[in-house]
């Protein structure tokens, strides 16, 4: 049987005494056509097998940026071998697995050959093998190339890959948010378009578009110069973006990303050593501290309450100044426009619904900025590195790290993208309990309902109460993810490798755009998406409108009481000016029945006969109907929470001297207090994800999850609410 195979590896690594060791005299010397790169190939029998090796050139990485590197990959590519032969230096393990790196992402079927162990060992460094071929999921075997210890066994498992003829199974290592969501965007393209395909895998294909790979440019370009096009004004938008923010290159990104995955490896039991601490580099003097067993955690458990203090303490005087622009707003129109649905509409529909969600924004930007932070200067991934040890307790894999974060698990993040996230979980029972429970993250939709209730009602402990949700958050969705594990989806683990990019100083300028590009996506999405939702919801609680039976009712009792009024009373109600004591009375007594007739107009709408319709089982959580109507209208986005709320409670409000805010209306009621909002905040947090999510679901598994999800979600967060509720008022905490 004809087996091919290549031999590929650092230049120094021991490559050529490998390859001298195992053809013997049996090689010839020639060129690759057209250049002056040495071609040697050799051949050997072992046993039936008639193997033939091909000697590629030393090479860092297969970038291009060489003569070298391009022979190395162009015969990859064009030849296919059987089986690669990635001689690495054991003595010199991170930087030589740059190149397995690139070789992984290629697809190609690999056997790793760990050479020079007897200098390792010289130099006190202690390789687990086993550890390392676990993690990397390609086959690892230590040699010794000038003695030929080993090769024997390395023959046999390179035979064992080429027997398989498995087809190329290209890995993906993550490159950070903004050039996975590009390398997204370029894959698609590229397979849709069977773009190259040919000769590469669709996400090598996008590697090499953003590290700017001339030879691939090339070829793009004369395949297809309008899709080339494309995705060259795709990579030039990510240039510009990382430039701006990070003041670096993409590729400068995926070789520091490609670096931090490599360390992510060596530091999961595989590598030992007496490392002088005076040679350590800063990363790996700052990862001893907060990356420790013990210590990082509680730094990461400090660093996530600094980072809602910082957003509470600071956003507190612009939230309430906006708050009051929003009044003010509400109180000119109401003096300005006549009286009218138009007014209504105008008022209630778009100022105290869409207003009520604008007026978060600063507490939403502070809180991104300190995101920011984080993901810029390279600490969330440690946040990924150090959680996966306590996910594995719950059943879910390391890399389901980054999408419970991306999807709010620090805070202020979406459910969308982190489903998305989970794609790079091969194992599909680890990927649909990630996916499953990721919307239990409090995401960036929720947060604004999570600051009306926690500053409404624990206003003297804010930050403290959203530690703890966040908390929460966290720990019931690493349960339920048990609970999924145990049952619907059973299967044993698998290794969990990820990057550790090295750490940076975030620049202000950096900062500032990631800041405003999420802050605008929020701010854009109240003014189309909310503003559509909530006109629809002030339509669905104005209409039908009272029967012209109990409209006349109200007006009777508003007749009954001003009757035999003088006229100088009446003349006090009309011009608004101040009135005596028996005026008071009056407008106290008018202003009681327009209350109640709005809160009864309320309750006969579409709306509102909906809310009473699910008040008999939701009074079991503390939930009137009026809570009912907002609960409903966060299934379609969890900020209509508020909207709804807004629109609710100032339809049937009664007038104030100053404007009162949503909280202080809240606090007022007599339906809600500390224990009510407890338990809504607890359902909020689990119930149904909004409609988007639930689609995203349905494209990344099936409908059928997507129902399940919902269903089982808010089924799960009403008993938690229920139970909130009945305990709270069983013990009598309400305060």
């Amino acid at each position: 049987m004809q087996i091919k195979m290549a031999l590929a590896g650092n230049p120094n690594a021991g490559k050529t005494t490998l390859f001298n060791e195992l053809t013997g005299a049996r090689q010839h010397v020639g060129n690759y056509p057209g250049i002056t790169v040495d071609h040697k190939e050799g051949c050997l029998l072992h046993g039936e097998y008639k193997i033939t090796m091909t000697d590629l050139p030393g090479t860092y990485s297969m970038t291009a940026y060489s003569v070298e590197e391009l022979v190395t990959r162009d015969y990859l590519v064009n030849e296919r071998p059987h089986v690669v032969i990635n001689i690495v230096d054991a003595s010199n393990l991170e930087r030589n697995l740059y190149l397995s790196c690139q070789l992984i992402e290629l697809g190609v079927p690999l056997v790793i050959a760990l050479n020079m162990m007897d200098v390792a060992h010289a130099r006190g460094i202690e390789i687990k093998t086993k550890q390392l071929e676990k993690l990397l999921q390609v086959p690892v075997v230590p040699i010794v190339a000038r003695s030929g210890e080993g090769t024997e066994q390395l023959l046999e498992t390179c035979i064992e890959v080429a027997a398989v003829k498995s087809p190329w199974a290209p890995r993906d290592i993550s490159y950070g948010e903004d050039l996975d969501t590009t390398l997204t965007a370029l894959v698609e393209k590229i397979a849709d378009n069977s773009f190259l395909t040919s000769s590469y895998p669709s996400r090598y294909c996008a590697i090499k578009y953003l590290e700017n790979d001339d030879q691939i440019l090339e070829k793009g370009r004369l395949e297809s110069p309008l899709i080339a096009k494309e995705l060259e004004e795709i990579v030039e938008s990510a240039s510009k973006h990382t430039l701006k923010t990070l003041d670096v290159y993409p590729e400068a990104l995926i070789a520091d990303h490609r670096y931090g995955y490599i360390k992510s490896i060596l530091r999961q039991g595989v590598l030992t050593h007496k490392f002088d601490t005076d040679r350590l580099y800063t990363s790996d003097k700052i990862d001893k501290v907060l990356t420790n067993r013990l210590i990082g955690p509680a730094f990461m458990l400090f660093i996530l309450f600094a980072l809602y203090k910082f957003t509470f303490s600071w956003s507190e005087i612009p939230v309430a100044a906006l708050e009051n622009v929003f009044s003010w707003i509400a109180d000119f129109t109401d003096s300005t426009l006549p009286d009218g649905m138009f007014k209504s509409m105008i008022i209630s529909g778009v100022i105290d619904g869409v207003g009520g969600v604008l007026g978060f924004v600063p507490l939403i930007m502070f809180m991104f900025f300190g995101i920011a932070i984080l993901e810029d200067s390279g600490y969330l991934a440690r946040v990924a590195f150090m959680m996966d040890r306590i996910f594995r307790i719950f059943g879910l894999h390391g890399s389901s790290v980054m999408p419970f974060i991306v999807s709010g698990g620090i805070a202020g993040g979406c459910a969308v993208p982190g489903v998305m996230a989970t794609r790079t979980l091969r194992s599909p029972k680890e990927r649909m309990a990630t996916l499953l429970t990721v919307p239990f993250m409090n995401c960036g939709a929720k947060i604004p309902v999570l600051a009306l209730l926690i500053g409404a009602f624990f206003g003297e402990h804010k930050a403290r109460y959203m530690f703890l949700f966040t908390l929460l958050a966290w720990v019931v969705a690493l349960f339920a993810a048990k609970l999924f594990r145990s049952t619907v989806l059973r299967g044993a683990p698998t290794p969990f490798v990820m990057e550790l990019p090295p750490y940076r100083f975030p620049t202000m300028r950096g900062l500032l755009i990631h800041t405003w590009e999420r802050t605008y996506q929020y701010i854009k999405k109240a003014g189309t998406v909310i503003l559509g939702i909530s006109i629809l919801l002030w339509a669905l609680m104005t209409f039908p409108g009272l029967p012209e039976d109990k409209a006349s009712l109200f007006e009777q009792e508003r007749t009954a009481i001003s009757e035999g009024v003088s006229e100088a009373i009446s003349s006090q109600l009309r011009s608004n000016s101040e009135l005596s004591p028996e005026a008071e009375v009056l407008a106290a007594q008018l202003l009681a029945i327009d209350n109640k007739e709005k809160e009864a107009t309320l309750r006969n709408s579409i709306a509102g006969q909906i809310g009473t319709s699910f008040e008999t089982v939701t009074q079991y959580a503390g939930f009137d109907w009026r809570t009912n109507i907002a609960l409903i209208g966060g299934f379609a986005a969890k900020e209509v929470i508020v909207s709804t709320l807004g629109t609710a409670y100032s339809m049937g409000e009664v007038e104030a001297e100053e404007p009162e805010s949503l909280g202080v209306r809240l606090q007022k009621d007599q339906n809600w207090n500390k224990v009510v909002a407890v338990s809504a905040l607890v359902f909020i947090m689990f119930y149904a994800p909004c409609f988007v999510t639930v689609v995203c679901i349905a494209k990344e598994s099936s409908w059928k999850w997507a129902f399940f999800s919902m269903t089982f979600n808010t089924i799960f967060a009403f008993l938690m609410a229920v139970a909130v509720y009945q305990v709270g008022t069983f013990f009598h905490l309400v305060t």
